[in-house]
């Protein structure tokens, strides 16, 4: 009976142990900072992939119109073909109107993407990469 204390009655009560309110507020607060970072972290990451993704299409595009070029020594009539269908819902793809010796693809983010960063992602027939966000094409590519 170590743990038993005597009431007022004369009975015998036995001492709480566990967690106090305080306690309990306190390990919620870490746990909602620690899940507010994760997650905050999770979404960086996955905007990140799905640029990679856009930028890969893009490249795939070029190499596509580099090829039209190759065998009709003009860019006229070509196209970027396809991207992948999970990316396409994050990005819209186009390729403008190429001229005899030039094109310009872009892949536009939606409202799905919230890429502020980067923005719209561009490749021309030089292979020049460019992104009309504040991150630059060094970062954005």
């Amino acid at each position: 009976m170590s743990n038993m204390n005597r009431n007022s009655s004369g009975g015998y009560f036995q001492k709480n142990s566990g967690f106090s309110l305080l306690e309990l507020m306190i390990a919620v607060a870490i746990v909602g900072i620690l899940a507010a970072i994760a997650i905050n972290s999770y979404r960086s990451s996955v905007i990140k992939s799905r640029r990679s993704a856009a930028a890969a299409c893009l490249q795939e595009g070029a190499q596509t119109m580099e090829r039209y070029y190759t065998i009709n020594t003009t860019y006229v009539g070509g196209s970027m073909g396809a991207c992948s269908a999970d990316i396409a819902n994050f990005y819209t793809f186009s390729s403008g109107t190429p001229t005899a010796t030039s094109f310009s693809l872009s892949a536009t983010p939606t409202s799905r993407q919230n890429d502020s960063t980067c923005g719209t992602l561009t490749v021309n027939q030089l292979g020049v990469r460019a992104a009309s966000g504040s991150g630059g094409a060094t970062q954005c590519w």
